[in-house]
């Protein structure tokens, strides 16, 4: 019975292979583990399998190309294949990748290789690559620009600070609001059209709770990591083997 089993398994598995190879598809791409038996079959039919176990790149996978991921593997139709160029397997940098080419479906994603000497140069120019394809990306939606190298930013704290001059009696009703505060007076808030601090209660001016709420949370979380962090930073290093130094001064003696 067993052996039975297992040839009955065995035929099944050929025969998903030998469908998926009678379509005309020449690779499998698949998102998880791929059995033996399976590769060996695929091998057989002149499969190339590739696995990506990333589900948002095996979507981006199939977007490209044009196939379409199923659930369980069967006969595809026509329909559910895609198409590239080529697949290859290369060596670049040391380390071996396998490239897709789609230079004729009018593919519109590509994949940028950096080389650099250390990893914080490569971090450097990962970092100017996604702004530079994010600045693209915003410029798609909305491609009006303004004058850049802090330019932009001097002009502002200029009239910001000609503003100031010409707006006085702020510093007083803070310290009034904060007067009204001290005295009781929690619902006290400022009126923008008079200038002066009233019970914003009466004015029907409200805010939303879950607004405050969260702000309030979001700036306690901060508070806590970067408190985490610094516990990390001032800890004791563990223990270990003794410094090079007092072996060195053993010797000596």
């Amino acid at each position: 019975m067993l052996e039975n089993y297992a040839k009955t398994e065995e035929a099944k598995v050929e025969e998903l292979i030998k469908a998926v190879a009678d379509s005309g598809a020449k690779v499998i791409v698949s998102g998880g583990a791929v059995g033996e038996m399976a590769l060996h079959f695929c091998e057989r039919y002149k499969l190339m399998v590739l696995k990506i176990s990333s589900k948002f790149e095996l979507r981006r996978f199939c977007r490209t190309t044009g196939a379409v991921a199923l659930l369980k593997l069967s006969h595809p139709s026509p329909d559910d294949l895609g198409y590239v160029d080529s697949v290859s397997v290369e060596e670049i940098g040391g380390a071996r990748v396998t490239i897709v080419r789609n230079e004729q479906g009018g593919n519109s994603v590509s994949t940028v290789v950096l080389r650099g000497s250390t990893d914080s140069i490569l971090d450097d120019l990962e970092r100017a690559v996604d702004d530079g394809v994010n600045t693209y990306k915003a410029m798609c939606r909305d491609s009006r620009i303004i004058t850049g190298a802090a330019a932009t930013e001097i002009e502002l704290a200029k009239r910001l600070k000609e503003f100031s001059f010409k707006e006085t009696g702020a510093i007083e009703i803070i310290a009034s609001l904060y007067a009204e505060h001290a005295s009781g007076n929690t619902k006290v808030g400022l009126d923008l059209e008079e200038g002066v601090c009233k019970d914003v209660s009466t004015l029907n001016i409200w805010d939303l709770y879950i607004t405050k709420f969260f702000a309030l949370k979001y700036a306690a979380d901060a508070a806590c990591t970067i408190l985490r962090v610094d516990q990390i930073i001032m800890a004791k290093p563990a223990g270990g083997p003794k410094p090079p130094a007092q072996a060195q001064g053993m010797d000596e003696d």
